[in-house]
């Protein structure tokens, strides 16, 4: 039966020839970042086009990096003959076409001072058959090679043969890829990718995914690669229009920061949910954030702001000259309503002005004269159609609306009508009202509030493509906020609904497509781990009835046979020294409140704390619970379970996601008796 072929001894002149094609290459991509160096803008003729070209150029330059520590190709396709093309009606490669017959894939294209393709894109389409061959469907390869390296030698080689039928079983360089200790951020996925995962790194562009994945499936990694396939497939939409990944804190941004990059693509905006719509933290009650998450509140908004439109009740009179040319009231009138509620209120105020002063131009044509579009916007300008204007519909920023809405009972009641009861308009409003919209104090929440009327007043600009990690711990209204970013284009979609933590947080994908704005997006579930150990995994698995009762049991590739640990003992800095024995990263997830505890009994050894705005990079981190969800490590201790459930209402699925943050082992320390559901 075929199957992996990596023999104990590597033939020496097989490994020679493929290192020397990989030192080829590396020459040609120096070679190649070298060319785009001599390349000068001065050619494009003016400041600005020479700024553009500089830039792009600059761009270039950087996506030609090397990283010497890193491969730069993994694999190798060798493609079938034309008469064995002709034998595989099934064969998804041409024959006659220009490619050569043995096709090395790696993160970027490489190519010779010939043009001759030295390594193909990971991403391009013939690079697929290394994600998606198979002995039952060979896609017209008849064997796949893939390569194992230490740092940036190449170690070793491994042959998958697809011609023959049968199986191939598991492979040990991909199992070891997987496996292999990390420090540092996260590293891509590219040459291990699965292939339910490149059926979704590979979907169209125009098709939102939404990506159930329990721990250890990659749904983060398949979401940032995704990001790279559409860069590379849509370059210049993309270019104009953007791609922007949303993660929920910056030490999670910091600890994905170097996948991009690693794949070539430089010009992607990473950023949080509050840095978009505004870093507000004015305390406030979790029944309140909730409320204010509540997507019923969009129509409270949308009332509220149009609210301060005023009935006309006088009509205009603009002097030219001895000339009084005059519009009615019930002109005016006809006007506001025709306009109110058919635009947003910024465009709609605009066009208030400008037809009033076309039938001012109206009336001068009646007396005989010719203006034009300059004395239309005169007129519209003008001292009497501005003051109308501002008496009928004022102008408003999104923090006028909102303080009014929350300081003034009558008028919250009027915006909410039947949508909020009596009870949620009195949780809205504050207790001691601001003095002024110039002084309030914004909540996280409130910026998700202010974010919807200010698309309200102005249209927000739409992306290319979204990324939204950790989904399901975003409201209704932030969920809305963000689906105004990608109302033009697409996003991919990422989260695990047993990890919510946060009060609203969702139950259901199909609920936060809808808010998001995308109700067509497809629904895929990725149930099949690599990182964490089936032993780790089982054990927090256990929680899963409790916090997320509808989901399947995660399942893990690895065994992970002696990786779980729990000691009822407090010996933090034994387990840590224990740790450091061994190769990789070192993570100790405490309770929020044990951090500066914990950090003082590891004060010999050294180690950084980690905190939400950090890029920190250390091996050894006390990380508070709050903040190790989307984060990794090989090895990882937890203090006090316990501690974890009761700190929070959803303190079982903030404890799902810590026990969940281990790539080789887990030590679980407690002194206090274990949530039940793990005792």
């Amino acid at each position: 039966m075929p199957g992996h072929q990596l023999a104990p001894d590597i033939p020496t002149d097989v490994l020679a020839a493929e290192r020397a094609h990989l030192s080829e290459s590396r020459d040609a991509l120096r070679a190649m970042r070298k060319h785009a160096q001599s390349l000068s803008s001065d050619a494009a003729g003016d400041w600005v086009s020479q700024q553009i070209l500089q830039s792009l150029l600059d761009q270039r330059v950087a996506a030609l990096a090397d990283h010497p520590d890193t491969p730069l190709f993994f694999g190798r396709l060798d493609r079938a003959t034309e008469e064995e093309l002709a034998d595989d009606l099934e064969g998804r490669l041409e024959a006659g076409d220009e490619l050569p017959a043995t096709i090395y894939v790696g993160r970027r294209h490489v190519h010779d001072g010939g043009s001759r393709a030295l390594v193909i894109d990971w991403r391009a389409p013939v690079s697929r058959a290394f994600y998606q061959a198979s002995p039952s469907d060979p896609m017209g390869v008849v064997r796949r090679r893939r390569f194992g390296y230490q740092g940036g030698d190449l170690t070793a080689f491994e042959d998958e043969p697809l011609a023959e039928g049968g199986e191939l079983g598991p492979s040990k360089i991909l199992t070891q890829e997987i496996e292999r200790p990390r420090t540092g951020p996260m590293r891509d996925i590219v040459a291990t990718i699965q292939p339910d995962q490149d059926e979704i790194v590979r979907s169209a562009l125009t098709q939102t995914v939404c990506v159930q994945g329990a721990p250890g499936t990659g749904k983060t990694a398949v979401g940032l690669h995704r990001a790279a396939y559409l860069l590379f497939t849509h370059r210049e939409k993309l270019a104009r229009a953007g791609v922007m990944i949303v993660g929920p804190n910056k030490a999670f941004l910091s600890y994905i920061s170097s996948v991009l990059p690693a794949l070539g693509e430089v010009k992607v905006d990473q950023t949080t949910v509050a840095e978009l719509l505004g870093s507000y933290d004015a305390p406030e009650r979790p029944e309140v954030a909730a409320a204010k998450g509540d997507a019923r509140m969009a129509k409270v908004l949308e009332r509220a702001l149009w609210l301060h439109i005023v009935k006309p009740t006088e009509g205009l009179v603009y002097t030219k000259g001895v000339h009084r040319f005059r519009v009615a009231d019930y002109e005016v009138r006809e006007m506001v309503a025709s306009l109110r509620g058919t635009t947003r209120y910024g465009p709609g105020r605009a066009a208030l002005a400008q037809r009033l002063a076309h039938q001012v131009l109206v009336r001068m044509e009646q007396r005989g004269d010719s203006p034009d579009d300059r004395v239309q916007d005169a007129v519209a300008r003008s001292k009497p159609v501005k003051q109308l204007v501002e008496s009928v519909w004022p102008k408003l920023t999104p923090a006028q609306v909102l303080h009014r809405l929350l300081s003034d009972p009558d008028f919250l009641a009027a915006a909410a009508r039947s949508d909020l009861s009596q009870e949620e308009q009195e949780l809205l409003l504050w207790s001691k009202p601001h003095h002024s919209w110039k002084s309030a104090k914004w909540s996280v929440a409130d910026a998700a509030l202010l974010d919807e009327l200010a698309d309200l007043i102005e249209r927000t600009p739409s992306l290319g493509h979204l990324v939204v990690d950790e989904a399901q711990d975003l409201s209704e209204m932030q969920l809305r906020a963000l689906g105004r970013r990608c109302r033009n284009g697409s996003a991919t979609v990422l989260g695990d609904l047993a990890q919510g933590t946060t009060p609203w947080s969702t139950r259901s994908w199909k609920s936060v497509l809808r808010h998001l704005g995308q109700e067509a997006g497809e629904v895929t579930e990725l149930t099949l781990g690599f990182r964490v150990p089936r032993e780790v995994l089982d054990y927090a698995a256990q929680l899963l009835p409790s916090i997320a009762p509808d989901l399947a049991a995660p399942r893990s590739l690895r065994p992970g046979l002696g990786s779980l640990s729990v000691r009822q003992d407090g010996q933090v800095l034994e387990a840590v020294r224990e740790a450091l024995t061994r190769e990789g990263s070192i993570g100790v997830i405490v309770p929020d409140s044990l951090v500066e505890t914990v950090s003082q009994e590891l004060a010999g050894l050294p180690h950084a704390v980690l905190g939400p705005d950090s890029t920190e990079e250390h091996r050894l981190l006390v990380i508070p619970a709050t903040l190790a969800k989307g984060l990794e490590y090989d090895h990882v201790i937890v203090v006090e379970p316990s501690d974890i459930v009761a700190a929070e209402p959803r303190g079982l699925a903030r404890l799902y996601v810590v026990l969940t943050r281990a790539v080789s082992s887990l030590t679980v320390l407690h002194a206090k008796p274990l949530p039940a559901q793990l005792a």
